[in-house]
Parts: C-alpha cells; structure tokens; sequence
C-alpha cells in the first residue's frame, strides 16, 4: 500500500512582490518575530523593505532573498498554526534555504545568517559579470540542450522546471543568441528580471566566498525527507553542507527530477508557501493525479486549508 503524504514547497527569487505576506503579520501579530529575528541579523529593518519599497528596490538580490525567505516562513508558520503538517520539504533555487529551515537543518536565525552571506556573495559576483537568463516555453528540454551546445558563448540550462520550459543562463550575448534560434522553432522566450545567470559558472565567485563564510555554521540532520534540486531526488549526505550549498550556486535546478521523484515516493499533496504560485503552477504542468495549492496571504490560506 502506497502511503499518500504532503510537501512543503518554497518559492523561488524573482516572485517578490511589494508588500507581499504582510496582511498575515497584520492578522497576527506573533508572527513578526520572524522580520525581527531577521532584521537583527541582516543589519536593517527587513519588514520596511518589504512594505515600503517599490519593485525595483525589492527586486535587488541582497533584498529579495531574505524577504522571499521571511514570507516564505510566515507563511508555513501561519499554515502550522491552522494544523497544516507536512511529510517533506522542497525549495526552488532560492527555497531551498527556507525548506532548511521547516526541516529543522537550520535555526531561523541561523537560516538567515546564511541567507545573508549567500545574497551578499551573489550581489557582488552579478555586478562584476555580464550574465542573463531566460525562460523557454514549448520546447523539449533536449532540444534547448542542444541549441546551447550550439550556440556560440556560454550558455546552458539552468532551470529544468518542466517538460515545456527550460530556463537558459550565461553570458547575455550567448543567452540572447540562444533565445533567438529557440524562438525560431516556435518557442516562446521571456527574458527573467534577474541580475545575473544564477546556476552557472558566472557565480563560482560567489559559490567560493559563500562557502568561506558558513564554514562556522550549525547544520542539523532534517527531521523530514529534503529534496535537493542539484540531485533531482532527496539528499542523504548532509556531511559538508557548505561544500553542498556552494555547489547548488553553479549548478542546475533539476525540479523536473525532483516532482517526479517526490510522486514516486507516495507525495499526493503540494502546498506551496510564498509569494505569487509559480511552483503550484509547475506542479499541475507535471504531475498528474496530484493536489497543489499556494499560501502567500490570508485569502490563500483559508483556501488552502479548506
């Protein structure tokens, strides 16, 4: 008999948005504990920055990882708080760090002391290179394997989200090229709004200091499975999870692998915690037979928890 079960999944960057979560601080107020542990650690008030920053602001990286990451929790707090449980956790790129925190392998306050260093890293590696992403849709991941390869520059997948959408990363010149002869078989491309080509080579300076910094830091065994995006399937060595999480910076997203993995092993549920729903949206491309809801406010909340 195949035991049914429920994931916790976590939003990725790039779904920040302006005042995003804050209507659950607002309806209850113990869950501001969250900004505050955050804030003492980040060095600036990470509630303001969310309710007061325009899209811009809020996009920029030392910005939008920690705020993506707090909402994340406030959300699966808020959930927890209406009995929601959950059998595993997952992130996208991003969420990982947040799914760390819900399995218990970090403290918050630890979760955000990483989560510092990694957007300090990734900010000061995106400024000194050219580099971009774009999202193809309606095309085999194979196929776009292949125009990178052929592409002239560097340029490969770097997100495997689905069947029919493949995010490229690289040099912005390759990127673009690649993107034009992907367009030419009928694939849409969009252009992502982020500062650089995350999960590439473009970010091994980053990957390097990232992985200098957290040497100090306490990492604890998950007390539920944690699917790792590097492995498309659940991680079982947590023996150098600096070395892991630096790794994780230059390598690709295998979130396809991963859905397939966690069906595999009896997972029925999704419930994504985060701003806007894009993992919910991957998932029902995905996976057949399956439930997938998203928490990112009090309207969602009672939705998903019906």
């Amino acid at each position: 008999m195949v035991v049914m079960a429920t994931i916790a999944l976590f939003s990725g960057q790039g779904s920040q948005y302006e005042k995003m979560g804050l209507d659950l601080v607002q309806q209850d107020a113990a869950l501001e504990e969250i900004f505050e542990v955050a804030s003492e650690v980040l060095g600036f008030d990470l509630y303001a920055v969310i309710a007061d920053s325009d899209a811009q602001t809020l996009a920029h990286t030392i910005y939008a990882q920690p705020a993506i990451m707090a909402t994340s929790l406030i959300c699966l707090e808020a959930a927890k708080k209406h009995g929601f449980t959950y059998d595993a956790v997952a992130g996208h790129s991003l969420g990982e760090y947040a799914a760390m925190v819900a399995s218990g392998m970090l403290s918050l306050e630890d979760g955000f002391r990483v989560i510092k260093a990694r957007s300090e890293a990734m900010d000061a590696a995106a400024k000194a290179a050219d580099g971009a992403m774009c999202a193809i849709l309606k095309l085999a991941p194979a196929e776009v394997e292949r125009i990178c390869q052929e592409t002239e520059g560097y340029v490969i997948p770097a997100n495997y989200n689905s069947s029919v959408q493949t995010v490229i990363a690289g040099d912005r010149d390759a990127v673009e090229k690649a993107a034009a002869a992907c367009a030419a078989l009928k694939a849409r491309a969009v252009p992502l709004a982020v500062a650089s080509a995350f999960h590439t080579k473009l970010m091994q300076p980053a990957a390097d200091t990232f992985y200098k910094a957290i040497q100090n830091v306490k990492f604890s065994a998950p007390t539920v499975p944690f699917y790792s995006n590097v492995l498309g399937a659940v991680r079982t060595n947590f023996s150098d999870m600096p070395k892991a999480l630096a790794e994780h910076i230059v390598s690709p997203v295998r979130f396809t692998d991963e859905l397939a993995a966690m069906q595999a092993a009896g997972i029925d549920t999704f419930v994504e915690f985060g701003p806007k729903s894009v993992l919910t949206g991957l998932v029902k491309k995905t996976l057949k037979g399956v439930t997938a809801k998203n928490v990112e406010n009090v309207d969602t909340l009672e939705g998903a928890l019906a």
